[in-house]
């Protein structure tokens, strides 16, 4: 069995749910990229991807989402909207992300209730480190040993 570098057991990680939500494929796969299979020893993720915003809400209305990445920028549903949407419409909503493309938008994070907000371009230690720090806040999806 391979045991990464950092002597954590791939086999023994907490297994989190993400949605990527995006209408552009091509930053889908930059988001996924940058997450990587495990951000943070200890989590492994399973990613879900979306690219219509009706897609993302049957996903999240499932219930098998631990956490939402949306792009604000996305077409013709917005991320920022969607997130607000999911925030009023889903019985007990992960936390959302949001991507963001300029950083004057960071406060329309306040309007859609995003928990976090990132920015375009997508820098994997950043958006590593926000997705690890909430899911380390969701009950029952903490991933960091206290």
């Amino acid at each position: 069995m391979h045991v990464p570098a950092d002597g954590s057991d791939p086999g023994s990680a907490r297994r989190v749910s993400v949605l990527v939500y995006a209408s552009d494929p091509a930053t889908r796969a930059r988001v996924i990229q940058a997450l990587g299979e495990q951000p943070a020893p200890g989590v492994a993720l399973e990613v879900v991807e979306a690219a219509a915003g009706g897609e993302a809400i049957a996903l999240l209305d499932a219930g098998d989402v631990d956490l939402a990445v949306l792009d604000g920028e996305a077409a013709p549903t917005g991320g920022m909207g969607l997130a607000r949407q999911i925030k009023d419409e889903i019985d007990n909503p992960p936390p959302v992300l949001l991507l963001v493309a300029r950083r004057d938008d960071a406060w329309l994070a306040t309007w859609s209730r995003a928990e976090a907000v990132v920015p375009h371009p997508i820098d994997a230690v950043t958006l590593a480190e926000a997705v690890v720090s909430l899911l380390d806040r969701t009950p029952g999806v903490a991933v960091a040993p206290h």
